[in-house]
């Protein structure tokens, strides 16, 4: 019982992640609808996609196998902080390096 459990809750995180995935990637396609000032073109669709899907799914991973909830929690911010970072340097290039998107 405790497995078919944890699987059906598995399943549900990983639609959970789903769904927020696609609400944060419709919210430039939204206001693409209303403002000139933001122009995404299909990579940046695919390189923001990719970018949540493996967050969510490392999450997803840290949130299964870590049991120690102050690990699993310094974990989880490790990660979402590399989301951050990387989200920015693609976004304005803070850094410098060549993934800089401007």
């Amino acid at each position: 019982m405790k497995n078919q459990q944890t699987l059906s809750t598995s399943s549900q995180r990983i639609t959970i992640i789903l769904v927020i995935i696609t609400i944060i990637l419709s919210i430039p396609l939204v206001a693409m609808q209303f403002t000139n000032e933001v122009k995404w073109n299909l990579t940046d669709f695919t390189a923001a996609g990719a970018l949540l899907i493996i967050t969510g799914l490392a999450i997803e991973v840290v949130i299964r196998n870590v049991k120690a909830i102050t690990l699993r929690n310094l974990l989880l911010a490790v990660i979402l902080l590399i989301l951050f970072l990387v989200w920015a340097e693609m976004a304005v290039g803070i850094f410098g390096s060549p993934i800089a998107g401007s």
